[in-house]
């Protein structure tokens, strides 16, 4: 009976190991990064996102209405610290370039560079993450948590913030960091 329960134990105990993934998350390195000095954070819900003189359509308040929370960690990039944003930078690249990670664009501006990549299916995305790096400046992790946006969604929200409807003063200190872009 004793062997049982010992054989019992040992084929959960694999089974447990066999249904973990090596793979780190973005939410997990996000939430690691949250007591590290080294990086700027900040989690927000849309809400306060929301100025007084915003003009925003219907479609507009539809389209932020998706967006339920905005999480943000930004490595700037300090004297002497060029080797530790690289390996940073690496963890971040291979964390998106997981395989359920899907593209959606890939920006090259000056010396910035921006992925975007999205989680859920095309037209119901449940997550969208923006990575902007410069090797001048640091890097940047947006993390858009939705409920069933789709890509054209993403392009006009993104119209918003280039208008200035979205008070993006709540990002201050990770905005400087990308603020010649």
């Amino acid at each position: 009976m004793t062997l049982i329960k010992y054989i019992t134990a040992l084929i959960m105990g694999i089974i447990t190991l066999m249904s973990c993934s090596n793979n780190q998350s973005l939410q997990r390195y996000l939430v690691d990064k949250q007591s590290d000095d080294r990086f700027l954070k900040i989690d927000l819900a849309t809400s306060l996102l929301q100025s007084d003189e915003s003009n925003f359509t219907e479609d507009e308040k539809d389209i932020l209405n998706t967006v339920k929370k905005v999480n943000v960690v930004a490595y700037p990039i300090k004297s002497g610290n060029m080797a530790e944003y690289e390996t940073e930078k690496a963890i971040v690249e291979e964390i998106i370039g997981q395989e359920k990670y899907k593209t959606l664009s890939t920006i090259k501006s000056n010396d910035m560079r921006i992925t975007l990549k999205y989680l859920g299916e095309e037209d119901a995305i449940d997550e969208v993450i923006i990575f902007a790096s410069s090797d001048e400046k640091g890097f940047g992790v947006f993390r858009l948590l939705c409920d069933d946006m789709r890509p054209d969604q993403i392009l006009k929200l993104m119209n918003s913030i280039k208008k200035g409807d979205l008070d993006i003063s709540k990002l201050s200190g990770i905005g400087d960091i990308f603020k010649d872009m």
